[in-house]
């Protein structure tokens, strides 16, 4: 898909990204969504809160979000891509990874966070996407990784 240089980058509130997403607390990864340019890329704001289920556990006394989250607050920013860019029909189908390849966690994330998620489209083949993610805090790369994800109507 070619996006035109007159389609301004878009926001979208946490409204829209609940009518995209399928997903919903505890397991909703992103805030708010900016600079979507439809096809292409967009920034996941994920605003990390100690109210989090999973610092219970991860771990006390020394709060860090799971890198497995981290990497799926990533997956979810490209879903909202991938569904922004294909249209009303696809809102709220599933994607799942189908694969995870370089994943690299350079720094904790922790409560009173603001991690940006900022994910590119690296290849796109019918329902089929490929992405690289990195995710930052304060302009720092906390996390990075390549992934593969495909769209799906219901759970098999």
């Amino acid at each position: 898909m070619t996006v035109s240089d007159e389609t301004p980058p878009s926001t979208l509130d946490i409204q829209r990204i609940l009518e995209v997403l399928p997903h919903r607390y505890p397991f909703l990864m992103v805030d708010r969504m900016e600079d979507v340019v439809r096809g292409e890329s967009a920034v996941g704001i994920k605003n990390v809160s100690i109210n989090e289920p999973y610092f219970q556990g991860h771990f006390p006394g020394a709060p860090v979000m799971p890198g497995v989250l981290v990497i799926e607050a990533m997956a979810q920013t490209a879903g909202i891509l991938v569904i922004e860019t294909l249209g009303p029909e696809m809102e709220g189908k599933l994607v799942y990874f189908m694969s995870i390849e370089n994943a690299r966690f350079r720094k904790p994330v922790r409560p009173g966070d603001r991690m940006r998620i900022h994910v590119v489209k690296r290849h796109a083949r019918k329902l089929v996407w490929k992405f690289g993610g990195v995710c930052s805090i304060d302009g720092e790369v906390v996390a990075e990784a390549t992934y593969t994800a495909m769209i799906v109507d219901e759970v098999s």
